[in-house]
């Protein structure tokens, strides 16, 4: 589990230094020091449980809605295989498919490679906001280390994520100059239906994008800008992971 910061207003995890003061916790697990606060924090309120617990619930939340759209693109997926294999017999036993592979523009590789590094810089931000180091400087308010890094690298994410999304337009743009629409023949309805379909599903990760940058900018909780960010990454992972398999399948299973 990454290291989170337990806001200090929480008063099961304020523990005295001796100087009249506070520190911070230090346990990773519990969100506690370590000695016997695990049994206090489990027999809190649900209300009123730490950051940790917060993190774990909204991925699974996050997973649990990402299992929904895998199975509607399996299902997608298995009606572009079996249309591709559909034909029929004329009234002179000729077999007739009508299947035309769709040509793949170019600028598709492109667009996988900033996708590509897209998934990258935003694994840097996730990642940022996990350094035990910087956090407890957060933590303490001698500034925002944490989220001035993260915003760095969330903000290339989403000039990244912006020219995917542009490059999928001139995508379409060029098969609609050499006259392929959506209902030109299967492939090109797939093709179509394919990528739109994708691209929505990123935009929704691009207007995560921004409300994980809006809240690293207003939101006081540092354990609520962790769970943002954590959770709007690993929706952008899967995004981009779910496109490398369909751009395969664009490019070679026709």
């Amino acid at each position: 589990m990454p290291f989170t910061i337990t806001p200090p207003e929480i008063d099961r995890h304020r523990i005295s230094d001796g100087n009249n003061g506070h520190r911070p916790p230090t346990d990773k697990r519990t969100g506690g020091n370590g000695e016997g606060d695990g049994e206090n924090w489990r027999n809190q309120p649900r209300g009123h449980r730490g950051p940790n617990e917060r993190l774990s619930q909204a991925r699974i939340g996050l997973f649990f809605a990402l299992g929904g759209d895998l199975m509607f693109f399996v299902a997608l997926i298995s009606v572009f295989f079996v249309t591709k294999a559909t034909g029929h017999f004329d009234a002179y036993d000729h077999y007739i498919n009508y299947w035309l592979p769709t040509a793949i523009p170019s600028i598709l590789w492109l667009n996988t490679i900033a996708l590509l590094f897209s998934s990258i810089t935003a694994e840097m931000a996730r990642q940022a906001m996990f350094r035990q180091v910087d956090a407890m400087d957060e933590w303490f308010g001698l500034g925002r280390p944490v989220s001035a890094r993260a915003t760095l690298w969330l903000s290339l994410t989403l000039l990244l994520g912006a020219l995917f999304l542009a490059g999928q337009w001139i995508a379409w743009d060029q098969l609609a100059a050499q006259h392929v629409f959506f209902h030109s023949n299967p492939s090109s309805h797939f093709f179509y239906l394919i990528t739109i379909t994708h691209a929505l599903h990123l935009f929704l990760g691009v207007v995560g994008l921004i409300a994980a940058l809006a809240a690293l900018q207003f939101s006081r909780a540092l354990a609520t800008r962790q769970v943002v960010v954590d959770t709007t990454v690993w929706y952008w992972h899967a995004m981009g992971v779910l496109w490398i398999f369909l751009f395969l399948l664009l490019e070679f299973g026709q």
